[in-house]
C-alpha cells in the first residue's frame, strides 16, 4: 500500500510498500491490509502503526484526524504527528511536545486577553464620545 500522512502545514510522510496499518478510532483499533475494502474513518488521538515490506514496524503518535483508504492508497490527515521507532522514546517525545504546546497556548491566551482588553477600552471611549 501507499501511505501519505498530511499535517496542516506539511507532508509528514509519503511512503510506498506498506504491508499493514493499524489505527485507532473512537470505537477502537482497526487494521488495514491491501485487499481491504475502501473506507474512511475518524481517527482518535493515539498510536498509528504501520509495517513496511521489509518487516520494520513503525509507531507514530498522532492527534485526531481522518483516514481514507482508496484502492492501495491510504491518506491520513491529522493535526499533529510525532514519529519514533520505540514506544518508550515516542512517549517521551509526546510529553515534551505537550509541554511545548502548553507554553505556546499560555502565550497566545495572554496576547488574546491584551487584545480583548484594548478593544473593550477603545470601544468604551468611542461610546462615551
Amino acid at each position: 500500500m501507499n501511505l501519505k500522512i498530511l499535517l496542516p502545514y506539511q507532508v509528514f510522510a509519503d511512503l510506498k510498500g506498506i504491508r499493514r496499518i493499524v489505527a485507532e478510532t473512537l470505537q477502537g483499533s482497526f487494521g488495514l491490509l491491501p485487499q481491504r475494502l475502501d473506507c474512511a474513518a475518524a481517527l482518535a488521538p493515539g498510536i498509528l502503526i504501520y509495517e513496511t515490506e521489509t518487516g520494520n514496524v513503525v509507531y507514530l503518535a498522532i492527534d485526531e484526524g481522518i483516514l481514507v483508504k482508496a484502492g492501495y492508497d491510504v491518506l491520513v490527515s491529522v493535526r499533529n504527528a510525532i514519529g519514533g521507532a520505540e514506544l518508550g522514546s515516542l512517549h517521551q517525545a509526546v510529553e515534551q511536545e505537550f509541554k511545548n504546546i502548553d507554553e505556546q497556548e499560555k502565550k497566545v491566551r495572554s496576547v488574546m486577553a491584551k487584545l480583548e482588553l484594548g478593544f473593550i477600552r477603545r470601544f468604551e471611549e468611542f461610546r462615551q464620545k
